[in-house]
């Protein structure tokens, strides 16, 4: 179990990564001061229409994807445990123009106070890279439902478990599931920049001080502790493309710029997305 220790280890890797990969962004204020959005396709759809809609936006990271989604007309709240990310998230917003409210919480302890409080939300949303760092899903597949208004949706995109079974030179290494057992990298959180074009640059040269624990998680045990939360299935979609390399060697982009895996790896899911609807007398 990934107990709030390791999580505030996690935490410092974090924010090392991301005090490197801050140094190597371009101007990102500029795209959405021009009305840019980082949100793929897929996402839109399973969103839907925000205009005056209240979003939270969990481990929202830097908050690129937050300030996208005010960008769709929605109100937005962003929360992640990093330091350096919310005041990375707070900066852009601000040169950005754009309103956003930001909150450096570990995941769980904002789930709780918010749980407490009397606001409630439209919308709930994670995106990938998310559901790794979940220790226990159960106490945050609940805590979503408790922040959601009656009618509230929560949107899910995330990394599908059979990629991420795979090094990134596609050697077969991880398990589908740890079933909520902690797996250790000592070499911490890598201080990985997107491209405009989609490719992942890993910069080689730096060392992470700090490791990180995650735990993998499969498909159903998501989708099932959501439903055990209240929460009401409406859309589970997998998708044999992506719109980066993810990290991964070797990957093709096709003309309409989606990548696929290398020619010599046979087509697999690279991530899937999830939709739940809180049922309730507001409907």
């Amino acid at each position: 179990m990934l107990h709030k220790q390791l999580r505030e280890v996690n935490r410092l890797s974090w924010n090392e990564a991301i005090r490197i990969r801050n140094r190597y962004k371009g101007e990102e204020a500029v795209f959405f001061r021009e009305g840019g959005n980082a949100l793929d396709p897929e996402e839109r759809a399973l969103l839907g229409d925000l205009s005056g809609l209240s979003v939270v936006h969990l481990q929202c990271n830097c908050g690129e994807d937050t300030l996208s989604l005010a960008q769709l007309g929605a109100t937005v709240t962003g929360v992640d445990i990093s330091d350096t990310a919310i005041d990375t998230a707070r900066l852009l917003a601000e040169a950005a123009g754009i309103p956003a409210t930001f909150h450096r919480m570990d995941v769980y302890d904002w789930l709780e106070q918010a749980a407490q409080a009397t606001a409630r939300f439209d919308g709930v949303f994670c995106s990938y890279g998310s559901v790794i760092w979940l220790s226990d899903l159960t106490s945050w597949a609940k805590g979503i439902a408790g922040v959601l208004k009656p009618g509230g949706r929560f949107v899910l995109l995330e990394l599908h478990p059979v990629l991420l079974m795979f090094e990134h030179d596609w050697t077969l290494k991880f398990p589908y599931s740890s079933e909520g057992n902690t797996l250790t990298f000592e070499e911490g959180m890598s201080a990985i920049v997107k491209h405009p074009d989609g490719h992942l640059e890993d910069f080689q040269a730096y060392t992470n001080p700090y490791p990180t624990y995650e735990c993998s998680w499969g498909i159903g045990e998501v989708v099932m502790t959501l439903l055990e939360a209240g929460l009401t299935l409406t859309a589970l979609n997998e998708y044999q493309y992506a719109y980066c390399d993810s990290g991964y060697e070797r990957m093709r982009q096709t003309a309409d710029g989606r990548w696929l895996p290398p020619q010599e790896v046979p087509d697999l899911p690279l991530r899937y997305g999830i939709s739940t609807l809180k049922r309730g007398s507001s409907q």
